[in-house]
């Protein structure tokens, strides 16, 4: 999706705000001077700084790790609230490059729950693309635990925030949101939405990414831009439901 949204950023802006921070990928394309990035989860947050802070150290722990099951199933019981933010970084990257699908997600409990993945060799040091990653974050960049709303308050006048929330599910077998031990529901997308439109009317410029659910185009049918976008999924159990879809982005 990140590729889409980059083709609709605009040629200049002030800061860059991104308050749902995921993977990141559209912060690392452009690598804005300035920046605030933010997400709900803590250990989100808490592996970027790690890797911000101590790339060094994250790095040697992947070389050491095994890939094996065992080790897996060790790890992902262990107490991350315990780690440094370098091990809690090494911690969060050995389980999505070994994970079933790359998948982050979590019980009521918060305990990551999701089963060893079936991969022959992953890569689960790459030692330069972490260095790189670590000199893009060192920059001016702000990186908080925040909700989406108190992420952006700071937010100016040609300043650009890209939003890319957990999606509206397309079905009701697609709900698929729980990142963190909370929800992220209809009352949220709404507030989202609301928040949107504010920054919109402050002179922010403004970038959404949804599903192409019917509630999203409800939900931005007036005072926004809403393009139609192909974009490949992969989370899926089942091979034949993985490939292209359609999404939205919104300005």
């Amino acid at each position: 999706m990140f590729v889409n949204a980059l083709r609709l950023v605009p040629e200049k802006y002030g800061a860059y705000f991104e308050p749902f921070l995921g993977g990141a990928a559209l912060f690392f394309a452009l690598r804005p001077n300035t920046a605030v990035l933010a997400d709900s989860n803590e250990r989100l947050v808490r592996t970027y700084r790690g890797v911000a802070e101590d790339v060094d150290q994250v790095i040697a722990l992947l070389a050491e790790w095994p890939h094996d099951r065992e080790f897996f199933l060790k790890l992902r019981h262990a107490d991350t609230s315990a780690m440094t933010d370098a091990e809690l970084a090494a911690w969060f990257i050995y389980l999505n490059r070994t994970g079933f699908n790359g998948l982050y997600r979590v019980n009521r409990q918060n305990q990551f729950n999701v089963p060893f993945g079936r991969y022959e060799n992953p890569t689960i040091c790459d030692a330069t693309g972490l260095r790189a990653c670590s000199a893009v974050l060192r920059r001016s960049v702000k990186i908080q635990v925040s909700d989406f709303e108190v992420a952006v308050a700071g937010a100016h006048e040609g300043d650009l925030v890209y939003f890319d929330p957990p999606y509206v599910p397309v079905s009701e077998h697609s709900n698929f949101t729980r990142y963190t031990s909370d929800t992220f529901g209809a009352g949220d997308q709404r507030r989202l939405r609301d928040v949107a439109l504010g920054l919109k009317r402050r002179g922010v410029k403004v970038l959404l990414s949804n599903s192409s659910a019917p509630a999203v185009f409800d939900l931005y049918a007036k005072n926004f831009e809403i393009h139609s976008v192909g974009a490949r999924r992969a989370l899926n159990c089942k091979g034949d439901r993985r490939g292209e879809v359609t999404e939205v982005i919104i300005q």
